[in-house]
This record gives C-alpha cells, structure tokens and sequence, in this order.
C-alpha cells in the first residue's frame, strides 16, 4: 500500500490538531490562563484543521458506498468549516462562551469523530492499524 502526498498532507495535518487541540483549549481553561498561548496556537489549530478539510476533499473512496467517491465521512468537511465560522462569528461578537463551545464542538467532530471513522477496518489507516500493525484483520 503507498500513501498518497494528499493523504500524507490530511494525515499530518490531522494528526497535528488532534494533539494540539487540547493544548489550544488548556491554554485558556487552566488555573492560569495564558490567552497569549492560547490566541498564537489557536491560529495554528484553526490553519492545521483547514488544511486537514480541505485535503480531504481530494481523497476520495470508491470501494466503499459513495457519491462520486465521496463517502459518509466527508460530510464532516463542511461541518468543520460551519463549526469553525459559527466560533468566529460568536468571538466577534464578543461572545466567548459561544466561542468556547463551538470550538469544542468542531474539535470532537473534526478530530476525534472523523479520526474514529479513519480507523474502521475497511478505510486505509484502518488497514495499516488492524492489519500490518497489530495483525488482526
């Protein structure tokens, strides 16, 4: 199996505000805040999640059932990028509470409920897991 430089793209990206999500939300929940930290890795969050949802676009399945080899995951695409407009129009606003749940949100939807998905047994990361790594599918 060779990855594609797409998929190595939405891989790293990805894999990168996966982990810097929680980063990202600590900077600003903590004891001590740090909205300096929190504002400078917030962009780097919003720009690696962009990334991620926009190379998606260009990967495409036609194994699995799909409308022009687009599947059910890619529907989480534009609810990243309404996620990401409602937490920007709530800041704007000056509604910070709003802000805080609509990045929380787009974070589980984008990063831990699209990562879930990847790794079924029938997706590529699912087949590099399951069966070269661990040798169970």
């Amino acid at each position: 199996m060779q990855m594609s430089p797409v998929i190595a793209v939405h891989l790293a990206a990805a894999a990168s505000a996966l982990a810097l999500g929680p980063v990202v939300l600590w900077a600003r929940q903590s004891r001590t805040q740090r909205p300096r930290l929190h504002r400078a890795l917030g962009y780097a969050w919003v720009t690696l999640i962009v990334m991620a949802a926009l190379s998606a676009l260009f990967i495409r399945d036609f194994r699995l059932p799909n409308i022009g080899g687009y599947t059910l995951v890619h529907l989480l695409v534009p609810a990243t990028f309404f996620g990401l407009s409602r937490a920007f129009w709530k800041l704007a606003k000056g509604d910070i509470r709003g802000h805080r749940i609509a990045m929380q949100a787009t974070y589980i939807s984008a990063c831990i409920v699209a990562g879930a998905f990847t790794l079924l047994p029938s997706r590529y990361l699912g087949q590099i897991l399951w069966g070269q790594w661990l040798g169970l599918a």
